[in-house]
């Protein structure tokens, strides 16, 4: 039996992934895993000291550590229609120096703001789920939003300014690559891509047959949130390109590497 730590987000979209392999719902192949979930800035940070073999990574720090890590073909959150948004306090009009909460140096969301207005430079890095608060009390004049922040946005008090998804597919044409999994290339784990990439796209695939099964777990992992905010974010984030990134989703990460190659 093959033990492997299996670092993912608390996300709804990713323990709706990973539930089934984590509780031996598919056949695992002689394998076994140990679950570390932590906020995704938390896992970008733990594969710079490449701690977990196989990882969660936004797609910005994934393209920072190619050097340590290999791209999986399943797992990932890469789609239409699903990229962060820049929000700002009803009445706040975003300029250069704007207080703006971002939920880490090395999220695709970071990347995609810098890409998106250079001119934004007075950044407060502050956990995902702290954004909005802090906008709301005034803290912060406008907040980059992740994961379930684009659903409740405007329960803050919060006013829209930039689809950042939307910009990147008008630019791009190209799906936005958010996040991805990857494993560690050491040799005992490179070994066992092939093997592991077949675990995650049968947990997606049994996930999705078999969505009540998950619902337990997901809840577990995101007190507070109502089954409809865990189904729009299954909704959004969870879908072909997670069972398989194709053509399509790799060339959306070379994009993604070609025209922010100055910010990595």
């Amino acid at each position: 039996m093959t033990r492997l730590s299996l670092a993912f987000s608390p996300c709804p979209n990713d323990t709706f992934i990973f539930e089934a392999m984590l509780h031996k719902r598919i056949d695992l192949r002689g394998c076994s895993f140990s679950a570390h979930i932590d906020d995704v800035e938390a896992l970008n940070t733990a594969a710079f000291a490449r701690r977990f073999p196989v990882t969660k990574l936004s797609s910005g720090a994934y393209l920072r550590l190619k050097e340590h890590y290999e791209l999986l073909d399943s797992g990932g959150a890469v789609g239409f229609g699903c990229g962060p948004l820049v929000v700002a306090a009803r009445g706040h009009s975003l300029g250069a120096g704007s207080r703006i909460a971002v939920p880490g140096a090395n999220t695709t969301a970071l990347l995609l703001m810098k890409s998106w207005n250079p001119e934004l430079k007075n950044l407060f890095e502050v956990r995902f789920d702290q954004i909005l608060p802090g906008v709301r009390s005034g803290k912060y004049d406008a907040g980059l939003v992740i994961h379930e922040g684009r659903f409740v946005y405007q329960d803050y008090g919060c006013a829209k300014v930039a689809d950042l998804g939307d910009w990147w597919e008008k630019e791009t044409g190209c799906p936005i690559p958010l996040g991805c999994m990857a494993v560690r290339k050491d040799p005992e784990t490179l070994a066992l891509k092939e093997t592991i990439e077949g675990l995650i796209r049968d947990s997606v695939l049994y996930a999705r047959a078999n969505p009540a099964e998950s619902r337990a777990f997901i809840r577990a992992n995101a007190p507070g949130a109502g089954d409809g905010i865990i189904d729009a974010h299954i909704k959004l984030y969870v879908n072909d390109f997670s069972v398989s990134l194709g053509g399509t989703g790799r060339k959306a990460f070379k994009v993604l590497e070609d025209r922010c190659e100055k910010l990595l």
